[in-house]
């Protein structure tokens, strides 16, 4: 079954929203320019709130590495996704600090920008089209990807169930195809989670 992870969530009737859905993932935003960003102490409220079988991700962009691991020590997420230009050696130190699993973003644009991704040590890569504007890119250039991957860019309910038949990634991530007027929209929440499933069962 593909995993579902839903990002950029900052009110509470986001989190009851999930919690109704059921993703395996929603993502926390903590990097500063983002229109999606929320503060350590808002996270952790919104997450006291988060059913406990739903995985908190925690968005960083080349933040501070003790920033970074205080948000995964406390508890405030299970994951760690970073989406800047965090390198080897950022990630070496940081599982000096944390066990817990990391995500890192690489924004694909050509085949070398996935064989990249492909040599990253982190636990998971996530292969997206931009940073948060949602936009779709060359599909066709993930043929090859021989380790699991979440996908990101530009996916909506409208071209979820598209992405699974062509590509089965291991995960699929949406934050702005769920939004109407930049906040989270409960219907394409429910529609995203339903085409994903569907396609799945077929």
């Amino acid at each position: 079954m593909t995993k579902i992870k839903m990002c950029g969530l900052s009110r509470m009737q986001d989190i009851e929203a999930a919690n109704a859905i059921q993703p395996d993932f929603i993502g926390f935003v903590f990097a500063e320019k983002s229109k999606r960003r929320v503060s350590p102490l808002r996270a952790t409220e919104l997450k006291s709130k988060l059913d406990s079988k739903i995985k908190a991700v925690g968005v960083f962009l080349n933040d501070d590495l003790d920033m970074v691991a205080s948000m995964m020590n406390l508890g405030i997420v299970d994951l760690v996704q970073l989406h800047g230009t965090e390198n080897e050696e950022y990630l070496a130190k940081l599982r000096t600090i944390t066990d817990k699993p990391v995500i890192k973003a690489f924004i694909v644009n050509s085949a070398e920008d996935v064989k990249k991704a492909e040599q990253s040590t982190a636990d998971y890569i996530l292969l997206d089209g931009g940073k948060g504007e949602g936009r779709v890119f060359d599909w066709s250039l993930l043929k090859d990807v021989k380790r699991p991957y979440f996908l990101a860019g530009g996916l909506n309910p409208q071209n979820a169930a598209e992405a699974l038949r062509q590509l089965h990634p291991y995960a699929v991530d949406v934050s702005t195809g769920i939004e109407t007027d930049g906040v989270k929209d409960m219907e394409k929440m429910t529609a995203f989670a339903a085409a994903v499933r569907k396609e799945d069962e077929e």
